[in-house]
C-alpha cells in the first residue's frame, strides 16, 4: 500500500482570514500586490515536516505553484507536489474531481476550510480511508488538527498493518 496523502489548502488553513488581526503566532506578509496580506505561522513548517514522516503531502490550493514559490520558503519547507486547481474564482466543489484523480485509491486526509457537501459525499463513498478536517478560517491550522492527521496516518505507514485506523472515512 502506498503511503497516505495529506492534501493541504492554504487560504483559511495556513493563511487564516476573517478576523481584523492575525491570530497569535502569525505574521503578515505582502506577497500579492493590491491584495490582503498573507498570514503565516512559522510553526506550520515544523508541523508539515513532522507530518511528512508518515504522509506524502501535496498542495491542494488555488495558489497552485505559487505555494512553493512564495509560501514554502517562509515555512522553511521543501517544495511539495501541487494538485493543480482551476484559475480563480472557482467553486470549492471544483477541487473534488482534481483531488480524487490525484489521490486515486490511496488513503487521503484533506485539510481545507471550505469542504462542501460534495466533498463529504466523496469522502464517504471512497473505498480508501479518507479523513476530512475542516479548519476554522479565522484560526487556521491547529496543532490538534495536525496531530489528528498524524495519528490517523501512522497505521498506514507500517506496511505490515493493513487494517484501517478507527476514524477512517469520517469527516
Amino acid at each position: 500500500m502506498n503511503r497516505p496523502l495529506l492534501l493541504l489548502d492554504i487560504d483559511g488553513v495556513l493563511n487564516p482570514y476573517g478576523s481584523p488581526q492575525p491570530p497569535v503566532g502569525y505574521t503578515e506578509h505582502r506577497l500579492f500586490p493590491g491584495e490582503e496580506p498573507v498570514r503565516v505561522n512559522p510553526a506550520h513548517g515544523t508541523w508539515i515536516t513532522e507530518a511528512s514522516a508518515v504522509l506524502d503531502i501535496a498542495w491542494a490550493t488555488s495558489w497552485n505553484d505559487e505555494a512553493n514559490q512564495l509560501l514554502a520558503p517562509l515555512l522553511h519547507i521543501t517544495p511539495l507536489p501541487v494538485v493543480t486547481m482551476p484559475r480563480t474564482p472557482f467553486h470549492p466543489s471544483e477541487k473534488i474531481p482534481l483531488i480524487a484523480a490525484y489521490a486515486q485509491q490511496r488513503p487521503a486526509a484533506w485539510i481545507d476550510d471550505l469542504h462542501t457537501p460534495q466533498a463529504h459525499v466523496w469522502a464517504a463513498r471512497r473505498t480508501s480511508p479518507t479523513l476530512l478536517i475542516t479548519a476554522d478560517p479565522t484560526i487556521g491550522l491547529t496543532r490538534d488538527s495536525i496531530d489528528r492527521v498524524i495519528a490517523w496516518a501512522t497505521p498506514f505507514s507500517n506496511p505490515g498493518n493493513l487494517s484501517a485506523p478507527p476514524d477512517s472515512n469520517r469527516s
